[in-house]
């Protein structure tokens, strides 16, 4: 892993700040994106270069503007010599996905329209751009974040869960077109993790109460509980595993 890049949408805090930690323990260079905090960023940069001698980059990116990964990604060729990873994480919220995130019956058009782009469009973009890149020095990893929401119900959720479960699907194609370039395609999907998205569901003291109570290990998932799966993903150790969604809840999704 030491000297390879990563790209990672959303490394500025919760599960892609974990990553980001967890890729430069092991001499990952990292390209991330964030979507209004630039000092944040800055922050983040000056942390991990001081801690792990790697090379990281910020770059503003809007995930409701897809396209706009394009150039993004010529920024990242000027800074990078490289890309071998690309994990599709950023996630949006607030105003965005007002009427995406709501009961069936108060469900609307803009804000599903909203979340598919942020989750399924961005991700088709950011994996073309990786893996163009990718194929250019024998290979790599594609790594898109999920969420159980897809399979086990979960108030308000529909809006997110049928956009993640397109994006299991889209990794299945991706998976098997980009093979025979040697680029795996998987997803990671999660049961709720408790992040700053999460505690801003108005009911999120309920549903924590709900998910550590039907959790056979007894607790919340941590972001920090997501990034050693998502680095072993992008190892060789995990060459034979393509196409799949790795589920990480703890057992909640059988209970």
């Amino acid at each position: 892993m030491n000297g390879k890049t990563l790209v990672i949408s959303g490394g500025t805090r919760g599960i892609g700040r974990a990553i980001v930690d967890q890729f430069a323990e092991n001499g990952v260079n990292i390209a991330f994106t964030y979507n209004s905090n630039e000092e944040e960023s800055k922050k983040i940069c000056a942390e991990i270069e001081a801690k792990y001698r790697v090379k990281i980059k910020a770059y503003k990116l809007d995930i409701l503007e897809p396209e706009s990964y394009k150039a993004v990604y010529e920024e990242i060729d000027k800074d990078f010599d490289r890309v071998d990873f690309f994990i599709s994480n950023a996630i949006i919220s607030g105003r965005s996905v007002v009427g995406g995130f709501a009961p069936f019956m108060r469900l609307k058009p803009k804000g599903l329209n909203n979340i598919y782009t942020a989750t399924v469009l961005a991700f088709v973009v950011g994996a073309q751009e990786a893996a163009k890149r990718m194929e250019k020095v024998g290979g790599g990893s594609i790594v898109a974040l999920s969420s159980t929401g897809n399979l086990v119900h979960t108030d308000n959720y529909s809006g997110h869960g049928s956009s993640k479960a397109s994006l299991e699907t889209m990794v299945r194609y991706a998976a098997t077109e980009l093979a025979p370039k040697n680029i795996r395609v998987n997803a990671l999907s999660g049961g709720p993790i408790e992040t700053d998205a999460l505690r801003a569901f108005p009911n999120f003291e309920e549903l924590k109460a709900e998910v550590i109570k039907r959790t056979p290990l007894g607790r919340m998932g941590q972001a920090e509980d997501m990034a050693p799966i998502a680095l072993f993903l992008c190892k060789k150790d995990s060459y034979w595993i393509n196409g799949q969604t790795i589920i990480a809840d703890g057992g909640s999704s059988f209970t």
